[in-house]
């Protein structure tokens, strides 16, 4: 079985922070996104995985070195996900593949997607769900009907960013120029051709869309709320702090936090905070509700 994870977006809204790290390298529980996404698939039977890379390309390729399998598609300029679909194309085998938006974090069994999209004869299978912040996609029964749905509408659901295609498909994209694959979606049904959807109500999905999206997914698993990925490697609740973290025995630690490779002053107190690797927190400082991050872009 064949993936790809988009991940070579700016991440605008999570600026300044997108200044250091792309998106899909945010630690989660000190673990890169972009890297327990990698291993689940692979622990899902996907040997053949690839990564698209623009914004801070270099980081993606360090972070993915050491894992074998993994093929890290750079664009020199933005391709969109349709037109990094497209580039791909040449490196697929001749079989469907899973898409996977690098910025999720969710608990969709995508052995079983790809399994019912590999039984369904349909060319596209989008996984879908009941998200009222983000339907705005129209169904009935198994297809998309629109794609300006209203989020009222009965009708409507959310796209998680987890879809199967088949490569063929994409040769319809045009090569080396920037799209997007929702509009290249709206085409295929201007056309009469259909985009079918696979329900995946209950599972549990955020993106990294904003800095509180980001906070309030480490608040779910540390208290526990959100299922934990095995491929995340700290297992404590409440708090995870990396064991190579240099901090005083005075250290506060309030409600919740994740504290990388960091180095926490003396008196210090920490509140509902994410903590990167390298960041420097001055003695008595009092964080609370804030990514800290090395040398502060915040």
């Amino acid at each position: 079985m064949q993936a790809m994870i988009l991940a070579a977006g700016l991440g605008t809204r999570l600026r300044p922070y997108t200044g250091l790290k792309p998106k899909p390298l945010f630690p989660v529980l000190n673990t890169p996104l972009l890297v327990a996404t990698v291993h689940r698939l692979q622990d899902d039977g996907f040997s053949r995985i690839i990564v698209n890379a623009h914004h801070l390309a270099e980081q993606v390729h360090d972070a993915l070195a050491p894992v074998a399998g993994v093929i890290v598609q750079q664009e020199d300029r933005i391709l969109g996900t349709g037109g990094g679909l497209r580039e791909a194309c040449d490196k697929l085998d001749d079989e469907p593949l899973l898409v996977v938006n690098g910025d999720i974090y969710h608990t969709i069994d995508c052995r079983a997607l790809y399994r019912h999209h590999r039984g369904s004869g349909h060319d596209i299978t989008m996984a879908v769900h009941d998200f009222p912040r983000f339907n705005n996609v129209s169904i009935h029964a198994d297809q998309v009907l629109h794609f300006h749905g209203r989020p009222e509408d009965s009708s409507s659901v959310a796209y998680t960013g987890v879809q199967v295609v088949n490569p063929d498909l994409l040769a319809g994209i045009k090569k080396s120029s920037a799209s997007c694959i929702i509009e290249y979606y709206r085409s295929l049904l201007a056309d009469g051709k259909s985009v079918h959807i696979r329900r995946e109500d209950g599972c549990f999905w955020t993106d990294m869309g904003t800095p509180e999206d980001y906070l309030n997914l480490h608040r779910d698993l540390l208290a526990g709320t959100a299922p934990r990925w095995p491929e995340l490697a700290c297992r404590a609740r409440q708090f995870c702090v990396d064991p190579a973290a240099v901090h005083a025995g005075q250290v506060s630690l309030q409600d919740w936090a994740a504290v990388g490779k960091a180095h926490i002053g003396e008196a210090a107190t920490l509140a509902r905070c994410v903590v990167w690797d390298g960041a420097v927190i001055a003695p008595g400082a009092r964080l609370a509700d804030q990514i800290v991050v090395p040398e502060s872009a915040a």
